[in-house]
């Protein structure tokens, strides 16, 4: 590794110059609101509410929060059959393994990268109606969502969307998150705004985000005393994450900007090189959170190399993610697929995630590219 050289991470927290997460944080010391109350934490939802326009928030501790939650809403019990989206991060299946169902794993489609509708219809064929499908949003690419929620609503199925890598983008004007019965957004660190940590749930129904909320404060009953008739979680999110969060919101659209900018400049630089993009379908919007490309069939470099390469100089880098069915936790679940290789598996062994923080400068790009071509 070339430590003399600046360091460049795939996706790091970017606070805003104005400092505005700073001033709601001093705010809440100020009035000694630093737990799971207090004015950030209302307002939070309140701008979340305005910037997505649909469904109701109940701002929680993490995503992976949010999903759980929206699995337990959704009826999800020891047995019950879930299938998810198999090319997505562990924390869209895990929910599903708190819950002690039976999941079955969908194999994606190339043009979204995400759940094929074909799969999932040839899935329900062979195992039958489930409780819920989970849909991700992979990287900020709206999935078919027409298509899914046709299938969905044709069977009396619960749709939760993972939009954890999605806020900000838009499938025929509506954000992402809000075409199911729930929807889930992340704040990560890595993600296109943060919290530090938190998550956000999506319900459409007002009485769901009343029931959510509740099981996020441990399921306590309006009664003097602490009364109990449910299961309860610490998921609510801290004041303090929440003033953060109001802060972010503000730059949210500056910071989709900024990722579809790089996106473009990568698209530009590299054009020449054996490299296809992530596909930007008709009708949507990306966030761009990250930048991710595929070799082409038959290329000499291999995606591992480059990340190597990258490394040495300094520059973070990283895999598509690795298929839930090729997961060793994961190898007894069935996968369903409709092409003779699995799509997932193809992205997986093709698939880089290239450098998009928001903090990089063109020359930063510059800088990358340089590397990559140099491979060739």
């Amino acid at each position: 590794m070339n430590k003399s050289k600046k360091y460049i991470y795939l996706a790091s927290p970017h606070m805003s110059d104005e400092k505005y997460e700073q001033q709601y944080v001093e705010e809440a010391f100020r009035q000694n609101w630093i737990t799971a109350a207090g004015e950030n934490v209302q307002q939070f939802e309140n701008e979340l509410t305005d910037y997505i326009k649909e469904g109701n928030i109940t701002a929680v501790s993490s995503g992976t929060a949010a999903l759980h939650l929206a699995t337990i809403l959704s009826g999800v019990d020891e047995g019950d059959l879930v299938f998810c989206q198999s090319a997505t991060f562990i924390a869209s299946v895990n929910p599903a393994v708190y819950q002690k169902a039976r999941i079955v794993f969908i194999d994606s489609e190339p043009e979204t990268w995400n759940m094929s509708p074909k799969a999932l219809e040839k899935a329900i064929e062979i195992y039958g109606i489930p409780r819920a499908v989970v849909l991700v949003h992979l990287y900020g690419i709206p999935a078919k969502i027409d298509e899914i929620c046709h299938i969905c609503e044709k069977y009396n199925i619960t749709l939760i969307e993972d939009a954890a890598e999605a806020l900000g983008s838009e499938y025929h004007g509506h954000k992402c998150g809000t075409f199911g019965q729930f929807g889930a957004l992340s704040f990560n660190g890595n993600k296109i705004i943060t919290t530090s940590s938190g998550g956000a749930l999506i319900s459409k129904k007002a009485e769901d985000a009343e029931h959510a909320l509740k099981l996020a404060k441990q399921a306590r009953e309006p009664f003097p005393w602490y009364e109990h008739v449910e299961t309860g979680y610490n998921y609510r999110l801290s004041n303090i994450c929440a003033g953060i969060g109001r802060g972010q919101l503000k730059v949210l659209d500056k910071r989709i900007q900024q990722k579809t900018h790089i996106f473009n400049m990568y698209k530009e630089k590299l054009q020449n090189l054996p490299l296809t993009f992530m596909p930007s379908p008709k009708g949507t919007i990306s966030n761009h959170w990250l930048s991710v490309a595929l070799l082409d069939l038959g290329t000499k470099v291999s995606v591992n190399e480059i990340i190597d390469r990258l490394k040495e100089e300094n520059i973070e880098s990283r895999n598509f993610w690795k298929p839930m069915q090729m997961q060793p936790l994961f190898r007894e679940c069935p996968f369903v697929k409709t092409e003779e290789k699995a799509v997932s598996e193809d992205l997986f062994e093709r698939g880089i995630c290239l450098p998009s923080d928001t903090k990089m400068t063109d020359e930063d790009i510059d800088r990358i590219c340089e590397v990559i071509e140099s491979m060739w």
